[in-house]
């Protein structure tokens, strides 16, 4: 059988944790995914490199899990902000980044962070600080590196 594969994964890989972010019953169903790999004989470790997830964050689940039962891995409320990009607006937004800035209207003639905030803001009403969109830089690097041209002074 053909091995299938899919076509910019980093940024997909992405876009999938995003949404299994979007709701806490996604994030339930993705803690049973990671403890069946567990039962299966997975380390916490192979499941966190696997899932994009901490070691301890699967440890944890595990914990959880040995202390309480399924209902244990439910959630109460959670802080933060919600994740702001679909897997659709995620696509386009590689396409975007395959362009320049000033394709976009903008002053910049490579990619930083305030540029990217700035665009996020414009393109798709999302606004997301230079720390966040460093966040992002630093996810994606390993699977838009040669598409996406190097700032003389990289956000860090």
């Amino acid at each position: 059988m053909r091995k299938l594969q899919i076509e910019d994964a980093e940024i997909m890989r992405i876009a999938i944790q995003q949404e299994i972010g979007r709701s806490e019953e996604s994030r339930y169903d993705h803690r049973l995914h990671g403890l069946l790999l567990v039962t299966a004989g997975q380390s916490c470790r192979e499941v966190a490199d696997l899932f994009g997830e901490d070691g301890t964050t699967v440890q944890r689940w595990v914990r959880r899990f040995e202390e309480g039962g399924l209902d244990a891995l439910r959630e109460g409320e959670r802080a933060g902000r919600p994740r702001t990009l679909d897997a659709k607006q995620w696509r386009s937004l590689q396409g975007d980044l395959r362009k320049t800035p000033r394709d976009f209207g903008l002053p910049a003639t490579l990619w930083d962070g305030p540029v990217l905030s700035e665009h996020l803001r414009r393109r798709y009403a999302v606004d997301l600080g230079c720390a966040s969109v460093s966040d992002y830089f630093d996810k994606w690097s390993s699977g838009c590196a040669s598409r996406v041209p190097k700032s003389p002074n990289p956000i860090r």
